[in-house]
C-alpha cells in the first residue's frame, strides 16, 4: 500500500505544449487496443523473476522474467476475444467500442507497478493540462493467484475500481471491508468447502478424517469445510495440518493418526505436494483402504502420476471448475501473431519458442532457423492451443462480458429513472469508476455459455463445480470422468447433482465406502447420542407405540395423528382399527339371529293366537292387549337389529328412542293385563262395581298414556340433546371405536328410568296378585317374566358402564333379547302349550276352576 501511494504521489513534469508525465519507470502493456472505454488486464505470462539484491543507490533495474505460462497468455487472448465479440454484437453496447491494456507480471512489485498504470493512464502522454486521461480505465481484471490479487486490489478499492479475478479462490477476498470493490467469477474457497461437505453427506460419510496445508490455503479451507460438515451432520474423527518444507516427524505423526482412526474417508484440502508425500509414506507404511476427497488445488494435478502411492489415489473424488466451450476461440488463438502486435516483446519470445526459431537475423547466430511469423499455430497443440479443458479460461471470458453488461446497462439509463441522487444517471461521457462498480455489484445476465452470471453482495458469483473422479492413475497418465455437478444458485435441495456415470471407488471397487461411527438407525428407531461422544456416535432406540420415524438416523421419533396409530415396524401411521359392533363378525351375526329368532317365535304366537282367537284360554287373557303385547315384543327384538352396524347420526337417534318407545310400550301392556287381574278379582266380590272403571277402553288409554309419557320424554332429549355418532379413542389408543354418545344424560337416565319405574310396578302388583285363586292365573307368569326383567336390566346397568368398546352395544343387545326373550316365555309359552298340546284344558270350565260366575274382561 505505501509503495502504491509512493508511485502515485510521484511529482509530475511538465513538458512543452502542455503535455505532463510522471516521473519513474512504468512498463507498457504487452497487448494494447484502443477504445472509447478500456478495460485493463494483469496476467503472468512468465512464472518467476531472476532475483538479485537491490543496492538502493540507483533506480532498481528491471528483473528480467524467465519460463512461460501459455495458460496466462490464453486468459489474456480470451479477454482479446471476448472484446471482439461484444465490439461486433450490436445488441451490447451500440456505438460503444471497448479496448484493453494488458500487462504481464511476474512478481508482486509488478503487479502494483501495472495497477499504478491502469489506475492513472501513465501509459500513454497526457494531453491535457490538468493531467486527466483520454481513456478511462473501467475496470481491472485479473490476477490469477490470491495473495497478489490481495496486494493490489485492497489498494485499488480504495479509489472504487473494479477489480475482476477469475482464479483467485480464498475465502478472505469476500471481506467488503478491506476489498470494497473486488469480484470473482471464479468460486469462493467457502463455497467449494460446502460442496464437499455436501458430497461426504451425499455418499452417507458421517464420519471423516481431514487434513490440510499449515497455510492460510490449508487452514482457512479446512476450518470452512468442517463447519460445513457439522451443519450437515458429517463429524470430523481428526483434524490435521502439515507443510511439505515441515520436519519428518509431523508427517509421521500424521500417518500414525490415520492409523489409528477408524473413519475410512480422508478429505484432503491440500496442494499437490503435501498429498504427495502423505500418499508415498501411507504406501510405505501399507496403509490402505482409505476414500480420498480432494480440493481442486490437486485432484487435477497431473504430477501426482509420479508420485510413490499413485495407485492409493484411484477412486479419488472432488470439486474443480466447471468445463466450457467457448466457440471461436480456438480459431481466434489460431490467428495469433506477432505481426498483430510488433510492440509485445513477450508475443515474439512466445512465437520463437514455440516454433523454435528466431524472427530477427541476431538469432540465427545462435543455431536457430530463420521465422517470419508466418507459421500457424493450428498445426501446434500446446496449452495455449488447447480448448478442450476451458475452466479459468471461461471466468476470464464471462468477466469481460460481466463488465460489458454493467456499461451497457449504464449506457441506457433513463433521466428521472436512475440509480444515483435524485434518480440522476451517470455521465457518459465522464464516467466515473464508482457509476461502473454500482452496475456491476447488479448485472444479472445469461452468459454466452448459457450460464447465469451474477454478483452477490461480497462479490463472489454463484459456485458451479464438476464432481470428477479419478479412475485410473498410472504412471504419467490420469483418467478422470465427470460424475456430478454442484451449482450453489440453486435452492437448497438441487445443487448437488449426480451423472448416471459409474463411480470406481478406493481399490476399484464399485461400492460405495461404508466411514460412519455407527451404523445407521433404521426406521422405526431413534439416535440416541452416546455421552461424550461426538453426535454421529449414538445407539439406536425403537420409537414409542404411537410414534414413527419414516427416516434414517432421525433424532426424534414423530407422533401419529390422533385417528392413526404405528404399525408393527414404528416406520409409519396406519388408520387406527375401527371398532364397532359389525353384521360380518360372529357376535353381531349370533345376536342378529337371536333377534329374527325371537321375531319369528313371537309371529308364530300371533299365529296360534289368531287361530285359537275364540278358545277360552286366549279369551281369558285379554285377548286384545295380548295381541298389542304379541306387536310390541316384535318390535323389541326389532329394535336390538339396530344397535348392530357402524353408528350413524340417524341410526343413533332411532336405536335409543325406538328401544325406550317399544319397551315401554310392552310393559305398559303387561302393567295393563295385571291391573285388569286384579281387578277381575276384586269384582268377583259382592257389591263390586270396580271393572266398569277399567273396562277395555280404560286399558287402551292407560297403555297410550303410559307410551306418551315416554314419546315425550324422547322428544324433549332428541331436541335438546340427541345422541350422535362418536369415535371413542380413550379405551385403546391402537383403535376407534365408533359408537353413539347419548348426548343428553339426563335424557338417556329418564328414558331407562322411566321403563324401570314401570317395570317396577308392575313386579309389585303382579306380586301381590300370584295367589289369588284360578286353574290359570296370569298374574304368576307375569311376575316371573317381570323378575326376569328387572333382574336383566339391574344387572345390565354396571355392565353397561364397565364394558370396553363393541361390548358395549353387546350388552345392550344381550339385555334387550333377555328381558324380550322372558317377557314372551314367560307370559305366552304356557298358553301356547295349553292350546296346542293340552286342548282337553282349553275350556271354559277348566280355565275358571273355582272361581264364581262367567267373568269376561
Amino acid at each position: 500500500m505505501l509503495l502504491f501511494r509512493l508511485l502515485l504521489m510521484a511529482p509530475l513534469t511538465q513538458v512543452e505544449g502542455s503535455v505532463c508525465r510522471l516521473q519513474g519507470r512504468v512498463d507498457p502493456p504487452e497487448l494494447e487496443k484502443d477504445g472509447d472505454l478500456m478495460i485493463g488486464g494483469i496476467f503472468s505470462f512468465r512464472t518467476q523473476q531472476e532475483g538479485y539484491f537491490d543496492s538502493f543507490t540507483n533506480m532498481p533495474a528491471v528483473r528480467p522474467c524467465i519460463n512461460f505460462n501459455f495458460r496466462e497468455f490464453r486468459f489474456a487472448h480470451a479477454l482479446m476475444f471476448a472484446i471482439k465479440e461484444i465490439n461486433r454484437n450490436p445488441y451490447i453496447l451500440p456505438g460503444v467500442t471497448l479496448g484493453y491494456k494488458l500487462f504481464n507480471n511476474c512478481g508482486s512489485i509488478d503487479i502494483l507497478r501495472a495497477a499504478m498504470a491502469l489506475v492513472s493512464s501513465q501509459t500513454k502522454t497526457i494531453r491535457e493540462s490538468n493531467c486527466t486521461s483520454l481513456h478511462t480505465i473501467v475496470a481491472i481484471i485479473g490476477h490469477s493467484g490470491s495473495t497478489p490479487t490481495m496486494g493490489f486490489a485492497r489498494t485499488v478499492g480504495r479509489y472504487q475500481i473494479p477489480v475482476i479475478s477469475h482464479f483467485a479462490t480464498c475465502a478472505c477476498l469476500s471481506n467488503r471491508k478491506e476489498f470494497p470493490s473486488f469480484f470473482r467469477t471464479v468460486p469462493s474457497d467457502y463455497y467449494q468447502s460446502k460442496a464437499l461437505a455436501q458430497l461426504v453427506k451425499y455418499f452417507g460419510w458421517t464420519w471423516v478424517g481431514a487434513i490440510s496445508n499449515d497455510n492460510d490455503y490449508g487452514i482457512n479451507g479446512i476450518t470452512n469445510f468442517i463447519q460445513a460438515a457439522q451443519e450437515e451432520g458429517v463429524c470430523v474423527e481428526y483434524s490435521e495440518a502439515f507443510e511439505s518444507t515441515g520436519p519428518r516427524k509431523q508427517l509421521l505423526r500424521i500417518v500414525d493418526v490415520i492409523r489409528e482412526s477408524t473413519s475410512k474417508v480422508v478429505m484432503a484440502f491440500m496442494s499437490h505436494r503435501e498429498i504427495k508425500l502423505l500418499v508415498e509414506e501411507l504406501h510405505r507404511q501399507n496403509i490402505t483402504g482409505l476414500q480420498w476427497v480432494g480440493s481442486d488445488a490437486w485432484i487435477t494435478d497431473n504430477s501426482l502420476t509420479d508420485s510413490l502411492g499413485h495407485a492409493a489415489l484411484i477412486g479419488s473424488v472432488g470439486f474443480v471448475v466447471r468445463k466450457a466451450q467457448i466457440p471461436g476461440l480456438g480459431q481466434f488463438l489460431h490467428e495469433v501473431n506477432p505481426s498483430h502486435f510488433p510492440n509485445s516483446v513477450f508475443l515474439r519470445d512466445f512465437w520463437e519458442t514455440v516454433f523454435d526459431c528466431s524472427l530477427s537475423p541476431q538469432g540465427v547466430n545462435d543455431g536457430r532457423r530463420r521465422c517470419n511469423g508466418s507459421e500457424h499455430l493450428r498445426d501446434v497443440h500446446n496449452e495455449f492451443t488447447d480448448v478442450s479443458e476451458l475452466r479459468f479460461t471461461n471466468n476470464v471470458y464471462n468477466a469481460v462480458y460481466a463488465v460489458a453488461h454493467a456499461l451497457h446497462n449504464l449506457y441506457i439509463c433513463e433521466p428521472g429513472k436512475g440509480p444515483f441522487a435524485n434518480a440522476s444517471c451517470a455521465d457518459p461521457t465522464r464516467i466515473q469508476p464508482w457509476h461502473v462498480l454500482h452496475y456491476l455489484q447488479n448485472v444479472d445476465f445469461i452468459t454466452p455459455g448459457g450460464d447465469t452470471l451474477f454478483f452477490d453482495k461480497n462479490g463472489d458469483s454463484a459456485a458451479q463445480y464438476e464432481l470428477i473422479n479419478l479412475q485410473r492413475v498410472t504412471k504419467g497418465t490420469m483418467e478422470i470422468s465427470t460424475v456430478g455437478y454442484y451449482d450453489a444458485s440453486m435452492p437448497v435441495g438441487e445443487q448437488f447433482k449426480m451423472n448416471d456415470v459409474k463411480i470406481v471407488w478406493n481399490g476399484g471397487h464399485e461400492t460405495v465406502p461404508v466411514s460412519v461411527c455407527s451404523e445407521s438407525c433404521p426406521p422405526g428407531t431413534r439416535k440416541a447420542v452416546q455421552k461424550g461422544r461426538p453426535v454421529c456416535c449414538y445407539d439406536c432406540i425403537p420409537c414409542a407405540e404411537g410414534e414413527i420415524s419414516n427416516q434414517t438416523d432421525t433424532m426424534d421419533c414423530l407422533k401419529c395423528p390422533i385417528e392413526y396409530w404405528s404399525n408393527a415396524r414404528q416406520d409409519a401411521c396406519i388408520p387406527k382399527e375401527v371398532e364397532f359392533l359389525s353384521y360380518y363378525e360372529i357376535m353381531g351375526i349370533l345376536l342378529g339371529l337371536l333377534s329374527l329368532v325371537g321375531v319369528s317365535f313371537t309371529m308364530v304366537t300371533i299365529l296360534i293366537f289368531c287361530c285359537y282367537r275364540n278358545t277360552p284360554t286366549v279369551k281369558a287373557n285379554n285377548s286384545e292387549l295380548s295381541f298389542l303385547l304379541l306387536f310390541s315384543l316384535t318390535l323389541c327384538f326389532l329394535c336390538s337389529l339396530t344397535f348392530i352396524g357402524q353408528p350413524s347420526e340417524w341410526s343413533c337417534m332411532l336405536r335409543h328412542t325406538a328401544f325406550g318407545i317399544t319397551f315401554v310400550l310392552c310393559i305398559s301392556c303387561v302393567l295393563g293385563k295385571t291391573i285388569v287381574v286384579l281387578m277381575a278379582f276384586r269384582a268377583t266380590l259382592p257389591g263390586s262395581n270396580v271393572m266398569k272403571w277399567f273396562g277395555p277402553p280404560q286399558q287402551r288409554l292407560s297403555v297410550l298414556a303410559f307410551t306418551l309419557i315416554q314419546v315425550l320424554i324422547c322428544v324433549l332429549w332428541l331436541t335438546i340433546s340427541p345422541p350422535f355418532p362418536y369415535k371413542n379413542m380413550k379405551h385403546y389408543k391402537e383403535k376407534i371405536i365408533l359408537e353413539c354418545d347419548v348426548g343428553s344424560a339426563v335424557g338417556f337416565w329418564a328414558v331407562l328410568g322411566y321403563i324401570g319405574l314401570l317395570a317396577v310396578l308392575c313386579f309389585v302388583l303382579a306380586f301381590l296378585a300370584r295367589k289369588l285363586p284360578d286353574n290359570f292365573n296370569e298374574a304368576k307368569f307375569i311376575t316371573f317374566s317381570m323378575l326376569i326383567f328387572c333382574a336383566v336390566w339391574i344387572t345390565f346397568i354396571p355392565a353397561y358402564v364397565s364394558s370396553p368398546g363393541k361390548f358395549t352395544v353387546a350388552v345392550e343387545i344381550f339385555a334387550i333379547l333377555a328381558s324380550s326373550y322372558g317377557l314372551l316365555l314367560c307370559n305366552f309359552v304356557p298358553k301356547c302349550y295349553l292350546i296346542l298340546l293340552r286342548p282337553e284344558m282349553n275350556t271354559k270350565k277348566h280355565v275358571m276352576g273355582k272361581t264364581v260366575g262367567d267373568i269376561r274382561y
